[in-house]
């Protein structure tokens, strides 16, 4: 089983839904899932998204994190993203936390880790 992190920042619903179904396959395949989400993506991460269902699943990339949170995923959004979104840790969804720096890039820096960004 393979360590992978999953950086997604891209405010495009096609771009974080990509994401959001890797990262899902993976989980069912058996592999450890971190997902960090920064900027736009970020709100994915709380509790009232709502986005756009994309086809043909007709889910929105915020119900594929649902069930990757479901699946085991361990999810942060950036630690720029509260003090800089007007959000609040409250304003997560159960299970997603700010990330800590240090604890990120030590993560990203495994040797054995996969990084993807999208």
């Amino acid at each position: 089983n393979s360590n992978v992190t999953f950086i997604v920042n891209s405010e495009s619903t096609m771009t974080q839904g990509a994401a959001m179904v890797l990262a899902n396959k993976m989980l069912e395949q058996g592999d450890n899932v971190s997902i960090l989400l920064c900027d736009k993506a970020g709100d994915l991460a709380l509790k009232n998204n709502t986005g756009k269902a994309l086809k043909p699943a007709n889910v929105t990339p915020g119900q594929m994190l649902d069930g990757a949170i479901k699946k085991g995923a361990k999810v942060a959004v950036c630690a720029l993203y509260i003090p800089n979104s007007g959000n609040t840790p409250d304003s997560l969804k159960e299970g997603v936390t700010p990330a800590k720096p240090d604890a990120m890039a030590k993560q990203m820096t495994e040797p054995n880790r996969k990084v993807f960004s999208f």
